[in-house]
């Protein structure tokens, strides 16, 4: 069974409360995304080397950039899995759960959009 004319085939995401032109037809609730992620030591030396020189620290902005993406991926799926075609009001949110150790959550609002009908406004 397909998805009906016009509905998104994929997981479409947003930090927005909606989709223009879409209605949530089903709301099945808040999905998260998780990973914890500590430094290396390796890291934490090369990351202090950076520090001296001021500037980005490259190491600590992949290391989060690759913590963000995991827990992208796992929202994604538990998503999917819930029978979603969209996620609103996407977010991050971090926590260091001890020195060097750190969650990131990636969530929102699972649901099912539908295309309005053609010429009806949006709300």
């Amino acid at each position: 069974m397909g998805l009906p004319a016009g509905v998104p085939g994929e997981l479409w995401v947003t930090t927005a409360n909606h989709f223009d032109g879409y209605r949530v037809a089903r709301y099945l609730g808040v999905i998260r995304g998780i990973t914890v992620r500590s430094r290396s030591i390796v890291g934490n030396f090369g990351a202090s080397i950076q520090t001296l020189f001021g500037g980005q620290i490259s190491l600590y902005t992949e290391l989060a950039e690759k913590a963000r993406a995991e827990a992208y991926e796992h929202m994604h799926a538990h998503a999917i899995a819930a029978g979603a075609n969209a996620v609103l009001a996407m977010r991050y949110d971090a926590n260091e759960i001890t020195p060097g150790v750190t969650e990131v959550l990636a969530y929102g609002t699972a649901v099912v959009i539908e295309p309005l009908p053609p010429g009806t406004p949006y709300r």
